[in-house]
């Protein structure tokens, strides 16, 4: 039996603004006071795991236990069919810019033009489909963690299109639909992501 979440404050374990903003927009009939670890200056664990839900596990008890508070962590990325699952757990490590590349931080249209120079380096008729995945992991102060997980299929377009969502939203193109996720309107990708999946999991067993 899971254990239940109660209203009250609740630590979204990212600096990822565009993150936050979807997680936020799920939980908002949920009565939960959303705070983020960013704007709580809570530092950003070392992501060791080598899958989506030890990545998640580490984030959420990393806040849980920092803010004594429920914390929410959501790991995910992008898996790429023809690459074996790559990006996978790295699908934000493929956006780092290293040091002769610009600044630090995250260059997703870098990210989204690796992945398809190694779809084009294998061919026209390459097999382009790929999923979002996403693993949240809820953990206690007290370290019990709840773990869900959710995915959604499609297939990835070049060049990229559109201006909503973050990340590879602009070339993934969800199974039996014509939009990428970046030309959806965000309530309409909100409805059937990957995230949505995996929240609609917690949501039924967690409230």
């Amino acid at each position: 039996m899971a254990r239940k979440l109660a209203p009250g404050k609740l630590v979204i374990a990212t600096h990822n603004a565009g993150k936050l903003r979807e997680i936020s927009a799920l939980l908002s009939p949920y009565g939960m006071e959303i705070l983020s670890a960013g704007a709580l200056g809570l530092p950003e664990p070392d992501e060791t795991g080598t899958s989506f839900a030890e990545n998640a596990t580490i984030k959420a008890l990393a806040s849980a236990r920092a803010a004594n508070l429920p914390a929410l962590a959501d790991d995910s990325g992008l898996c790429v069919a023809a690459l074996g699952g790559r990006p996978g757990v790295y699908t934000a490590d493929w956006a780092e810019r290293q040091a002769f590349e610009g600044p630090p931080g995250r260059d997703w249209y870098m990210a989204m033009g690796k992945v398809e120079g190694m779809l084009a380096a294998l061919g026209a008729d390459v097999d382009r489909s790929a999923a979002f995945h996403c693993t949240l992991a809820l953990a206690w102060p007290d370290e019990h963690v709840e773990i869900f997980a959710g995915q959604v299929a499609g297939n990835l377009v070049w060049p990229p299109r559109g201006d909503h969502g973050f990340g590879y939203d602009p070339v993934f193109v969800p199974q039996g639909h014509d939009l990428s996720f970046a030309e959806m309107e965000p309530t309409k990708k909100h409805a059937m992501s990957h995230r949505a999946h995996a929240f609609a999991q917690l949501v039924a067993a967690l409230f």
